[in-house]
């Protein structure tokens, strides 16, 4: 069998602009002589669809899309991801609930329907919410051959469809189609965990996840095929559409015996498919790719990315499609001459091109002259157009104003905070009037403890490194800086090597109202996204002082952080669909 994996980027909602990617992959995978071409789960509809899912018209077009991909299959066996309403028996649609399918179109057909089995509920996902569960395994005939689908949480389950479709359904190859969102590592231990079901199963697994970025989530690509004994035979490349070609010799997986077992709790069901393509109608029998005299294809087999450059592609990513597919051309971010704004900065630049982005300094009366040297250079380094636009005669006129009022109270956070949103103005003004976005620029250890202002630095419509600790910032940036080679970097070194200051008052340094950036970000890991309680971190052994006070930041900030933009997830809980816990909460601990 000749198998492409279609890793795509498709848009949630736009159904027309997704069938047309669909078909147009389609087409590549027919021209290059693949029998069976998979694309990502709900590719139809994107994913995740949300409340649209609660809208028949919406499910209806993508029926209808489906019949249109169906119609221009031929001989070529299509699984395609899309949300339809389950039928019944006799084919007839039975009711409103939604089932997430892999639907499997050939002949001009849609010759099988699989409905995803094992909704996940948990961190990013609420499929309960929008989906009705399947009950039965899937299997394909095509002649001797046999195959099954299934669709992404499925395979994450040890005895299940995967295993009941090979072991009790004698499938040799086990499709699943994907939308796995990413964080960091997430692509290792997917393919750890695809290897093992391949080996309980004894037979191949092709795994195709989609690539892009959705709101808040990115996904990653990262397809595998793995052989019965674990082997990986193709992988492909993370944060990037790809065509993945594999020859496999399906009969291979018959001297593997699966090492797992199957429950036998689900139904089985076996679909005839027509005999087509290179699908054999007999044992042994001779592929479509080489009756047509094609060369045997050579599997892709990418190399993983390292850390740094994973989390940066990530990054990346998700800034193009959000600013994208938003249908903004131009961004604007307010660089301080802090390693923030400058990270944030370099990704923009790398995911939407140096035309596509102006900075903005924002000098004060406590802007010192090496932040304003060093955001300068930042953008000469980068090519990057580069405005400034002095605050004090603005700052001088609110406090004069305010001044009767506050009386002879001392300055406080108040007086920094109206510089920060005096730059909010001056950002968000820029974009009501050229159309561009403004780009945040705080990171997760600031989120987490409220350290920003809200309606200052926390204005924008994207919150970049919104998930990224202080520390992976440092990380970041040196990474960035050392993919430079013999020109200038353009993170200057001073910015990194800097102590960190909002610059909001005089000889200001963020260490002087948190603790240092590495012990405040294994708290709020823990805390934050390890669920741990203020006892056992004191038990781990971080300093009982710290804890109670970090803690208590992050509590009282919530107010704050379910107002900030939106930004990119990276880590395994983020701020945004991951952690939903209430504003008005006493709960301590």
């Amino acid at each position: 069998m000749r198998l492409a994996l279609a890793q795509v980027n498709a848009t949630v909602g736009d159904v027309t602009g997704n069938t047309r990617l669909v078909l147009e992959w389609l087409e590549r995978a027919r021209a290059v002589g693949a029998d069976l071409v998979a694309f990502p789960e709900m590719v139809i509809s994107g994913y995740p669809p949300e409340d649209l899912l609660l809208r028949n018209r919406f499910v209806e077009r993508c029926e209808m899309a489906l019949e249109e991909v169906a119609a221009s299959t031929g001989d070529i066996v299509a699984v395609v991801g899309a949300p339809v309403r389950p039928r019944d028996g006799s084919g007839v649609q039975a009711g409103p609930p939604v089932a997430n399918a892999a639907a499997v179109l050939t002949q001009g057909r849609v010759a099988a329907l699989y409905e995803k089995i094992h909704l996940p509920n948990y961190a990013v996902f609420d499929e309960e919410r929008y989906f009705s569960p399947g009950d039965s395994v899937l299997v394909l005939a095509q002649g001797a051959e046999r195959f099954a689908v299934n669709v992404c949480e499925d395979i994450w389950n040890p005895h299940g469809p995967t295993e009941e479709a090979a072991l009790r359904g004698g499938a040799r190859l086990v499709v699943n189609i994907s939308m796995s969102p990413y964080h960091v590592g997430k692509g290792a231990e997917r393919e750890a965990m695809i290897r093992r079901r391949a080996e309980d199963a004894g037979a191949f697994v092709a795994y195709v996840n989609g690539v892009g970025g959705q709101d808040e989530l990115v996904f990653d690509g990262y397809s595998v095929v793995v052989a019965p004994d674990g082997t990986i035979l193709a992988r492909g490349a993370q944060f990037e559409e790809q065509l993945i070609l594999i020859d496999l010799d399906l009969d291979t997986a018959d001297r593997h015996r699966g090492i797992g077992t199957a429950s036998g709790s689900l139904r089985l069901r076996t679909v005839e498919l027509p005999p087509a393509g290179g699908l054999s109608t007999e044992a042994g029998g001779a592929s479509s790719a080489a009756a047509d005299g094609l060369a045997a294809a050579a599997p892709a087999l990418t190399p993983a990315l390292s850390r740094p450059a994973e989390i940066y592609g990530a990054l990346c990513l998700g800034v193009r499609d959000y600013v994208r597919k938003n249908g903004f051309e131009h961004v604007v971010i307010g660089l301080s001459g802090g390693i923030d704004s400058a990270l944030t900065a370099c990704i923009a630049v790398d995911a939407l091109g140096a035309g596509a982005v102006t900075g903005v300094t924002m000098p004060s009366r406590y802007s010192s002259e090496a932040t304003r040297s060093d955001a300068l250079v930042l953008a000469e380094n980068l090519g990057i157009e580069c405005l400034e636009l002095p605050i004090e005669s603005l700052l001088v006129p609110y406090l004069e104003t305010l001044a009767p009022i506050f009386g002879d109270r001392p300055a406080d956070t108040t007086e920094e905070n109206l510089q920060a949103r005096i730059r909010g103005n001056l950002l968000m003004a820029l974009s009501n009037k050229f159309g561009w976005m403004v780009l945040a620029t705080g990171n997760k250890s600031e989120m987490a403890v409220g350290y920003a202002t809200l309606y200052g630095d926390m204005a924008g419509g994207f919150a970049v490194i919104k998930d990224t600790p202080k520390t992976m910032v440092y990380e970041l940036a040196r990474y960035r800086n050392s993919r430079e080679s013999g020109a200038p970097v353009p993170i200057p070194v001073s910015t990194i090597e800097r102590a960190p200051s909002a610059e909001l008052r005089p000889d200001q340094t963020d260490q002087d109202s948190l603790p240092p950036y590495d012990l405040l970000d294994r708290i709020i890991e823990a805390y934050v996204v390890g669920d741990k309680s203020v006892a056992e971190l004191k038990a781990a052994g971080l300093d009982p002082t710290e804890v109670d006070r970090v803690v208590a930041m992050i509590d009282r900030n919530e107010y704050k952080r379910r107002q900030a933009a939106p930004g990119v997830r990276i880590t395994s809980k983020g701020f945004g669909k991951d952690r939903r816990l209430p504003i008005t909460n006493r709960y301590r601990g």
